[in-house]
């Protein structure tokens, strides 16, 4: 039985598949019919960080205020910089770069599945349930890791998501609160408006995030106009652009919430790829399978994202 490498954490309740001992009735096709899960859309377009330990410091630098000054225009022509040659700038008004950190701290996480002879052995798919198993097992860990992207927080009663501190919990800088608003133009031009102009160079690479059902109805609100674009919007399912932004539906933000930002800002560590381990239990007469992997979440420039909060419907 092969294993693939791209395996996902899941949760599989073998008594879904061991139903009737494992074996469906003859008239059943040959293989299972998989269950659809949401798609991860912001987990997709993150930046992935490889970390060769549990903490890492990622250093970042630029410019945060002018560096141009009239240049002094009279006296002086020395060779050495005293701080009393008119033609220099004076120390008050020299430049420099603005430095930071960024730290990442990875956490572990785990899955634990255990596959019983009896369901290899009876169910309709054979030695293709294993590969089956697997190809859920990638969908399904990465929607669980976009949930703990957005909404990780260690207040949470949830042990998962208490963890760390996702998206929606690291922005605190820029916050647009619609104060029970449903979502509107106005409402992603006070977004817009709250992000720092330095880091609205690049709208293209920018994206508006909010859950699906908001994305649709706001879809539909753009749709309702009597012009030709509103058809395209009606009845076309690329990504919507709103003042030069796309707009994305997330299956997992929360209905109040929204983003503005590059997701490239949303840092994902990796210290430890995902590793899948076998053991196998003879009493049991089962296989344990073992799936872990060590990650992080952080902002490389908190500033240069906006948070909705209070959205209503």
């Amino acid at each position: 039985m092969s294993t693939p490498e791209a395996v996902r954490r899941a949760d599989l309740a073998l008594a879904d598949l061991t139903a009737n001992g494992g074996v469906l009735d003859p008239e059943h096709q040959g293989r299972f019919f998989q269950r659809v899960i949401d798609a991860p859309t912001i987990f997709r377009e993150v930046r992935s960080v490889n970390m060769g330990a549990p903490e890492m410091k990622i250093p970042k630098i630029g410019f945060g205020s002018r560096v141009l000054r009239k240049a002094p225009g009279t006296g002086g022509g020395g060779a050495q910089d005293d701080g009393t040659n008119t033609r220099y700038l004076p120390a008050a008004q020299r430049a420099k770069p603005d430095f930071g950190l960024v730290e990442m701290k990875t956490e572990e996480f785990i899955a634990e599945i255990h596959l019983h002879d009896d369901l290899l052995e009876d169910n309709i798919e054979k030695d293709a349930l294993v590969d089956t198993i697997m190809a859920l097992l990638a969908e399904r860990v990465a929607l669980d890791l976009e949930e703990l992207l957005l909404t990780a927080d260690t207040s949470s009663s949830d042990a998962f998501l208490a963890s760390q501190d996702g998206v929606l919990k690291l922005l605190t800088s820029n916050v647009v609160n619609a104060n029970g608003a449903p979502i509107s133009a106005a409402i992603f031009n006070s977004m817009k408006k709250q992000m720092p102009t330095r880091f609205r160079r690049n709208l293209n690479a920018m994206r508006f995030f909010t859950s699906m059902d908001v994305e649709s109805d706001y879809r539909l609100a753009v749709a309702s106009r009597g012009t030709d674009l509103g058809d395209a919007i009606l009845t076309g399912n690329a990504p919507l652009p709103v003042l030069g932004v796309p707009l994305k539906g997330v299956a997992l933000m929360p209905e109040q919430n929204g983003l503005l930002l590059n997701p490239q800002n949303i840092l994902f560590g990796i210290q430890r790829n995902i590793r899948i381990e076998r053991e196998r239990d003879i009493r049991a007469r089962s296989w344990i399978i073992v799936l872990t992997m060590r990650v992080a979440i952080q902002i490389e420039e908190e500033e240069a994202a906006v948070k909705l909060v209070g959205l209503g419907q």
